[in-house]
C-alpha cells in the first residue's frame, strides 16, 4: 500500500510538471494571432481614445495587432458578459472602468465581477471634479456643505444617469458630509453638464477631461478634485483630502481583464506588454493630453484595487438606497 501511495504521488508530480511545461510552451508561442480588447461603450467617447491608444502600443510588444471591439450597451455589461463567456486563451480582454466596479451594487448581472474575471493590470487613473455653476454662492467645499446644511434638500446635483459613476460619486460625497441634495439624472454626462453651466442645476461630479475647458472659460467653478495630489493643469483646485474629505478620495480606475480561467503564463505575457506600453514616452504624452495618468503595475495590485472599490461602492449604493 505504501508503494502504491508513493507511485501515485510520483504520477501526480509528473502530471503537474507536464502541465507546467505545456503552459510555459504555450506562453512562449503566445500570441500567434491578433488579440482583441472588448470595450463595452460606443465609439467617440473617452474609452474609445484610451483603448485605441493602449491597444496600438501593446501591439508593438506583442508582435501582433490588437483589435478594438466595441460592444456597447447596459452600461458596459454587454461587453463584460461577452468577455466572461469567451475562451480563456488570452486572445480576448475587457477594457473596463469604474462602472464595472459599481455595477454589482446597482444591477443584476449575468456574470460575477470577481469570480469570472482575472486581472491583466491597471491602465490608468482618471480624476473626477466637483463643479458648480459660478452663480452658486460658494467658493469651497466647506462653504458648499454649510449652504447645503442651511437648506437641506434644496441644492440639486446632476448626473449622467441613476446608478452610474457620477451619481455614485455624488452619493459618496453626501454620505461623507451628511448633507441632503436632490438628484437630477440625465441621459449622459454632456446634457447634465450643459444644465449645470446653464444654471438649471447647481452642481455635479464630472470627469476632468470634460470639465477643464469650462473651468478655464469660467463657465464652471471647480471646488475639489478626487486625486492623491493637485493636478498640474488645475493647480488652484484642492484635492478632496485637502478639502477635509479623505473618504471621498476615490479615483476612477481603468484596467484590462481576461476570463478567469486564463493561464497565469498568458496573463504574465499580456501584463508585460501592458506595462512596457505604459512606460513609453509616447503613451505618457498622449495620456497627459487626455488628463489621465498611466499606472503600470502587477495584475495582483489591480485585482486588490478592484475588490476594494467594489466594496466601497456597495456601501455607497446601500446608503443611497440603491438595489440591483
Amino acid at each position: 500500500m505504501y508503494s502504491s501511495a508513493r507511485e501515485l504521488s510520483r504520477l501526480i508530480l509528473l502530471a503537474l510538471l507536464v502541465a507546467a511545461s505545456a503552459g510555459q510552451a504555450y506562453a512562449q508561442s503566445f500570441p500567434s494571432r491578433p488579440v482583441r480588447i472588448v470595450v463595452g461603450y460606443s465609439t467617440g467617447g473617452p474609452y474609445d481614445a484610451i483603448s485605441r491608444t493602449i491597444g496600438q502600443k501593446m501591439a508593438e510588444f506583442l508582435g501582433h495587432p490588437v483589435i478594438i471591439d466595441f460592444r456597447p450597451g447596459a452600461a458596459g455589461a454587454i461587453g463584460a458578459d461577452h468577455v466572461a463567456r469567451a475562451a480563456a486563451d488570452g486572445y480576448t480582454m475587457l477594457f473596463m472602468g469604474s462602472a464595472f466596479m459599481i455595477a454589482p451594487s446597482v444591477a443584476k448581472l449575468p456574470y460575477d465581477t470577481i469570480k469570472d474575471f482575472a486581472s491583466v493590470g491597471q491602465v490608468a487613473t482618471g480624476y473626477t471634479l466637483l463643479v458648480t455653476n459660478p452663480a452658486l454662492p460658494v467658493r469651497s467645499v466647506k462653504e458648499l456643505i454649510a449652504l447645503a446644511k442651511r437648506h437641506p434638500g434644496k441644492l440639486t446635483y446632476a448626473s449622467s444617469g441613476s446608478g452610474g459613476p457620477l451619481h455614485l460619486f455624488a452619493e459618496l460625497f453626501k454620505a461623507d458630509t451628511g448633507i441632503d441634495m436632490l438628484h437630477v439624472p440625465y441621459k449622459g454626462a454632456g446634457p447634465a453638464m450643459t444644465d449645470v453651466i446653464g444654471g438649471h442645476v447647481d452642481l455635479m461630479f464630472i470627469g476632468i477631461t470634460a470639465a477643464v475647458p469650462h473651468l478655464k472659460s469660467g463657465k464652471l467653478r471647480g471646488l475639489a478634485i478626487s486625486a492623491d495630489q493637485r493636478v498640474a493643469k488645475l493647480p488652484d483646485v484642492p484635492t478632496m483630502t485637502e478639502a477635509g474629505l479623505p473618504k471621498s478620495e476615490t479615483d476612477p480606475a481603468i484596467g484590462l481583464l481576461v476570463p478567469a480561467a486564463t493561464p497565469k503564463e498568458i496573463i504574465t505575457v499580456l501584463n508585460g506588454a501592458l506595462v512596457k506600453a505604459l512606460q513609453t514616452p509616447d503613451i505618457k504624452q498622449r495620456f497627459d493630453a487626455m488628463l489621465i495618468d498611466p499606472r503600470p503595475g502587477a495584475p495582483e495590485a489591480f485585482s486588490a484595487l478592484m475588490k476594494n472599490q467594489i466594496a466601497i461602492w456597495a456601501k455607497v449604493a446601500k446608503s443611497a438606497g440603491l438595489k440591483p
